[in-house]
């Protein structure tokens, strides 16, 4: 494991995961560690503000999934939500991190959820912002025209994808998500979705206990939104693009406030602040 410190961002991780290095940007101390989780084709930078705002009081860590940011490929080419989710397992192995309050944005919301199912004694809570849905609900003759366009042209099909969920979000947000997306690899785009297509995140979902939180979007009201599927959800809708964390940062952040204050009172859950569905 090697460590560097950047001004902004704290302490620079790179440690060893299950199929390559892996990036944690690690900082701040207290309380109970919060650990940030990306969508598809994202990085730690996305979590930047949120960082910021946790670290003057307690420990906040996001990972770079294998493939994203400045991790690795995993070597056997393996981009199953599972295997992800073992990545996370490791890092807070490495980091000697028993028990967290996990964070996941789209892709990274099906990652947490997954490793909250099998390891659900080590999370305190789970806050699931605009989180993928259940893919396998989607009818099979669009699962495979989606997959074709993909196989076809990743960044273009995913771009026309993103495009409607960008709707709201500012000209800078939109650019440089559409940067991202063209400096992630293609099967670093392909092989999670297809995943996602046949992936079960409601079983392991139920298994967790814990205090849960979804914040969603508009794009995020179906039968397939992972909180609609598991009971037991505190729910809080935000009026921006699938990205709130770079629309809306503020929000963001209070929210997290309401979430971790909730979490750290004795008996206390976010679920008596807020809508429970």
């Amino acid at each position: 494991m090697t460590k560097t410190r950047t001004e902004h961002r704290g302490e620079q991780i790179f440690l060893d995961g299950p199929q390559g290095q892996l990036h944690v940007d690690d900082g701040g101390t207290g309380g109970l560690p919060v650990v940030f989780v990306h969508s598809a084709a994202g990085s730690t930078a996305h979590w930047e503000a949120q960082l910021d705002h946790l670290r003057p009081t307690r420990r906040a860590l996001a990972i770079d999934l294998r493939g994203h940011g400045r991790s690795a490929p995993p070597r056997d080419g393996d981009y199953r939500i599972a295997s992800m989710a073992d990545d996370l397992r490791a890092a807070l192995d490495h980091l000697e991190l028993p028990r967290v309050v996990l964070v996941g944005h789209s892709m990274g919301g099906v990652v947490c959820a997954s490793f909250a199912g099998a390891h659900p004694q080590r999370v305190a809570g789970l806050f699931l912002l605009d989180s993928a849905s259940d893919g396998r609900q989607i009818p099979p003759a669009v699962a495979e025209k989606m997959m074709a366009s993909l196989r076809a042209d990743a960044h273009a099909a995913t771009e026309a994808y993103w495009t409607p969920m960008l709707a709201p979000s500012s000209p800078a947000v939109r650019a440089r998500l559409m940067r991202d997306l063209r400096a992630t690899p293609p099967v670093t785009i392909i092989g999670p979705l297809e995943d996602m297509l046949t992936f079960d995140p409601v079983t392991p979902l139920s298994r967790y206990p814990g205090p849960k939180m979804a914040v969603i979007t508009d794009a995020n009201e179906t039968p397939a939104a992972l909180h609609a599927q598991v009971p037991g959800f505190s729910v809080r809708k935000m009026p921006t693009g699938h990205w709130v964390q770079l629309d809306d940062p503020q929000g963001v952040n209070r929210l997290l406030d309401e979430f971790l204050e909730a979490l750290e009172l004795p008996g206390g859950s976010p679920a008596t602040a807020s809508k429970t569905r």
